[in-house]
C-alpha cells in the first residue's frame, strides 16, 4: 500500500461541484420552450445536465477536445484477442496519418485529436500527432500477475491527467477519451467484474472478432485473474492496477482530473466505461461530469452503464472503440445546446401555453 503514497493520490481530491442553479435554470427554460414538456427527451436533459457542468443556462460545445490513449496488453498471450498484438503499433501510424474512424469523426467535428502512446510493445517512433509517452512494452498478463506496478499505474492515471491539462489550457469545453490496444477488452472486463461482482461469463463478449470459444477462453482468463487478485478487495486503485492497461488507467486519471476541473467529459464504450468505473470508485462524484455517447455491442457494456446508472445517447450497434461512439455522439449533443438556447418561449411566440 505504501506505494500509493510515493507521490500523493492526486485523484482523491474532490471533483469540482455542478452549479445546480444553472441547472435548475436551464430546467426551467426547457419548460417554457415552444413543446410539451419532455417531447425532446434525452436532448433536453442533456442540455440541463451541460448547463450545470459549464455553468451557463445555455450551454454550448465550441471547442471539443479528443485524446486516444493507446497501449499493448499482456493478457494477448492467453489467447484472447482475434488480432496480433502488432495491431496496436500499426493503428497509431494510423492515427498519425489521419486514417482512422476517429480521426474522420474529429475532422468532421472540429475537434482537436492527440493520440498518447502510453505502453505499446513498439514503439512506432516520432510520428506527426503522437506523444511518446511510454511507461512500459505493454503491461504483464493479468492472468499470472499484477498488470501493472504501483508506480506503473501511478505514471498512467498521471498521463491521463496531463491530457486533461493541456484540453484545458488549449480552451477545450468538452472532452473525450478513446483508447486502443489489442486485448484490452479482456482487461475491462476483468475490472468491470471485481468493481461489480459479476462473473465473467455476463461480462466478456468478442471483442475484436472471437468465435464462442473465444469469448469462453476469455472468460476463464477473467476468472483466472480475479481469483488470482481476490476480487473486489482492497482500493478501487488497487484493483485498476492489478487488472487494467496504461490507457485504461490513463482514461481513469483523465477523467477524474476533468472533473476536478469541471471539464465535462463524454465516455465512450466498453473499455472508457470501464475506465469510468474504475474513476468514480476511486473518487465518487466524478460520475457526475460524465455523458455517455453510445451503447456498445460488446455485450458487458450493459453492466458498466447499470453500475454508472448512465443513459447513453446512441444506440447505434458499434464496437470499434478509439473514442468513436462518443465522437459520433457530438453532433447531437450541439443540436441538444441549438435547441435549448435557439427556440423560442411561449411568450416569445406568442404560443398558449397548456
Amino acid at each position: 500500500m505504501t506505494g500509493w503514497m510515493m507521490t500523493g493520490a492526486w485523484w482523491k481530491a474532490p471533483p469540482k461541484a455542478i452549479d445546480q442553479g444553472m441547472r435548475e435554470a436551464a430546467f426551467a427554460r426547457q419548460g417554457q420552450l415552444t413543446k410539451p414538456p419532455g417531447s425532446l427527451g434525452r436532448l433536453e436533459t442533456a442540455a440541463v445536465d451541460l448547463a450545470g457542468m459549464q455553468g451557463c443556462v445555455t450551454p454550448g460545445i465550441e471547442r471539443p477536445w479528443i485524446v486516444i490513449f493507446a497501449a499493448d496488453h499482456g493478457v494477448v498471450a492467453a489467447g484472447v484477442s482475434a488480432f496480433p498484438q502488432s495491431v496496436t503499433g500499426e493503428m497509431i501510424r494510423n492515427f498519425s496519418r489521419g486514417g482512422a474512424a476517429i480521426c474522420v469523426l474529429a475532422r468532421e467535428s472540429g475537434a482537436q485529436l492527440e493520440v498518447v502512446d502510453v505502453g505499446s510493445v513498439e514503439s512506432p517512433g516520432e510520428l506527426p500527432g503522437v506523444r511518446d509517452a511510454r511507461i512500459a512494452a505493454g503491461t504483464a498478463d493479468l492472468s499470472q500477475t499484477a498488470a501493472m506496478t504501483a508506480e506503473q499505474c501511478q505514471q498512467a492515471l498521471a498521463q491521463g491527467r496531463a491530457a486533461a491539462a493541456r484540453a484545458l489550457d488549449a480552451g477545450a469545453d468538452l472532452f473525450i477519451g478513446g483508447e486502443m490496444g489489442i486485448g484490452n477488452t479482456t482487461a475491462a472486463a476483468a475490472l468491470i467484474c471485481a468493481y461489480t461482482g459479476l462473473a465473467p461469463a455476463l461480462v466478456c463478449g468478442p471483442g475484436t472478432g472471437l468465435d464462442a470459444a473465444g469469448v469462453s477462453r476469455k472468460a476463464a482468463v477473467v476468472a483466472q485473474a480475479l481469483k488470482r487478485q481476490g476480487a473486489a478487495t482492497g482500493p478501487a486503485v488497487l484493483t485498476l492496477a492489478q487488472l487494467g492497461g496504461f490507457e485504461i488507467a490513463a482514461l481513469c486519471g483523465a477523467y477524474i482530473a476533468c472533473a476536478q476541473a469541471g471539464l465535462p467529459v463524454v465516455v465512450d464504450g466498453f473499455i472508457a466505461s470501464a475506465a469510468a468505473l474504475a474513476a468514480e470508485r476511486m473518487a465518487p462524484g466524478t460520475r457526475a461530469w460524465m455523458l455517455f455517447g453510445h451503447a456498445s455491442a460488446e455485450p458487458g457494456h450493459a453492466a458498466a452503464l447499470s453500475a454508472l446508472q448512465a443513459q447513453p445517447l446512441l444506440d447505434l450497434g458499434l464496437r470499434l472503440g478509439e473514442g468513436s461512439g462518443a465522437a459520433a455522439a457530438l453532433p447531437l449533443l450541439r443540436l441538444a445546446c441549438a435547441l435549448h438556447r435557439d427556440m423560442a418561449t411561449f411568450a416569445e411566440a406568442g404560443v398558449s401555453q397548456g
